[in-house]
């Protein structure tokens, strides 16, 4: 299977089996997604979920939050991973929001990297989600699924997993195939043992192919 072929057998089974992908972060504006996000490194969505209601009702915008000190915010979001560093993070992207750029979510990838706590993984979710833009960040299930699968070979950071899908994945696609590989990845491509039983692209997935020989499915390359 050549990769051109690889590539439009997944996009053709998540878009029939997968047509709606979203994030699975709660939130009502930018400013909630990106403190969510933030939150959610090494952390379950599900976790995040719990924390951000009552976080989001004492800090509505990044003015308050930006008013808020260390001991305000910690409370709320002790129960996550790493969750000093992430107070401090929180405080210095919402006072930097409001410093320069008025307290809103800037939409390009260079601002938002200014911003505390914003790693090119998080920048690209905000560029994806909020602004609809061709920008795929790339997590630990993104750059598991696509080595394992065989949509990157021999990908050796998050940066070049990035690259390679974006010149395979048509950009028009690319938000919604972040997500298609996310969410394929957290139930049933995991990280552990691969639910290959229940997974419908076995006749394209280099990782079936050559861990199981004698599968019906012919070999890879």
């Amino acid at each position: 299977m050549t990769v051109k072929q690889r590539y439009q057998a997944v996009i053709e089974w998540f878009s029939r089996e997968m047509p709606v992908a979203e994030t699975e972060l709660h939130y009502d504006n930018p400013f909630q997604l990106l403190v969510a996000v933030i939150l959610s490194a090494q952390c379950t969505d599900k976790r995040v979920n719990m924390v951000t209601p009552p976080l989001f009702d004492a800090f509505p915008d990044a003015f308050a939050l930006a008013a808020a000190t260390a001991d305000d915010v910690f409370p709320y979001i002790r129960s996550v991973s790493y969750p000093n560093n992430k107070t401090k993070s929180l405080l210095g992207m919402a006072r930097t929001l409001v410093e320069n750029f008025g307290g809103e979510v800037p939409s390009d990838i260079d601002s938002l990297l200014t911003l505390p706590g914003v790693g090119r993984k998080t920048a690209n979710v905000i560029l994806s989600v909020v602004w609809g833009k061709a920008a795929m960040a790339v997590d630990t299930h993104v750059f598991r699924v696509s080595e394992r699968i065989g949509l990157t070979t021999n990908s050796r950071t998050p940066l070049q997993t990035e690259q390679t899908l974006m010149r395979h994945i048509p950009a028009e696609i690319v938000p919604k195939a972040h997500h298609w590989l996310i969410l394929h990845g957290r139930y049933v491509c995991k990280a552990r043992r691969p639910d290959c039983l229940n997974c419908g692209l076995t006749g394209a997935c280099r990782y079936y192919n050559r861990v199981r020989p004698s599968s019906s499915v012919s070999s890879d390359d």
